[in-house]
């Protein structure tokens, strides 16, 4: 059975739209697409392969596909290991207005709640989501996420569509690992626990238990 991991990037106020260009994702009148580009380094470069290494087939949001299949497809070097995995590896894209999709080994997802089980269950490693912003919401609501990649860049947009937008049972989640980069990046990897405690810092003030 494989893993689903979600791999992403995230300013500091949470947001996840459009890192790597501002044609990427313009919806809302989001004007600050690209804001990832600046601090992309071989750190962060080398992390990505080693995630892309472990991937035995993806799962990505339609906006993704879309974009991915524009661009990986024409990277054909047998060394580059990120376009090998996209390019060859199984692909499943939920659509609800498309079910036959050109890229090579690309299929077709009609219920994401009902068909990620059967999906994970054909393979071993990881299924893994890139960005897909819509798809992780799904995934986030129904709790099928096993493990969130988090690189968390330095900066901060009060605009854009968040990872963590909304949904209604609130989750905790165990920290697995974590690095910082020179460039202010840190790259966090969170487990779900499915569990949620609140507390409180008020000062006893029952007479009753003050004596005890």
């Amino acid at each position: 059975m494989a893993k689903l991991t979600l791999t992403t990037f995230l300013t500091l106020d949470g947001v996840m739209q459009a890192p790597g260009g501002p044609n990427e994702d313009p919806s809302g009148n989001f004007q600050h697409g690209g804001w990832l580009v600046p601090h992309f380094d071989p750190d962060m470069g080398a992390i990505m392969l080693d995630i892309f290494s472990r991937a035995s087939a993806f799962l990505l949001g339609r906006g993704t596909y879309d974009i991915f299949s524009a661009h990986w497809p024409k990277i054909t070097d047998p060394n580059d290991l990120v376009a090998t995995k996209l390019n060859l590896l199984p692909k499943f894209v939920p659509s609800s207005t498309q079910s036959n999709f050109d890229w090579t080994n690309t299929n077709h997802v009609a219920e994401v709640p009902k068909d990620i089980e059967p999906i994970k269950s054909q393979f071993e490693g990881e299924l893994q989501v890139h960005g897909s912003y819509g798809l992780a919401q799904t995934l986030i609501e129904h709790n099928l996420i096993d493990e969130y990649r988090l690189f968390i860049v330095p900066v901060a947009l009060g605009t854009g569509k968040r990872l963590f937008n909304s949904f209604s049972t609130p989750v905790g989640f165990e920290l697995m690992g974590a690095r910082s980069m020179r460039n202010g990046v840190t790259y966090n990897v969170y487990r779900p626990t499915q569990e949620f405690h609140t507390g409180s810092f008020e000062i006893e003030s029952d007479p009753a238990k003050l004596g005890r």
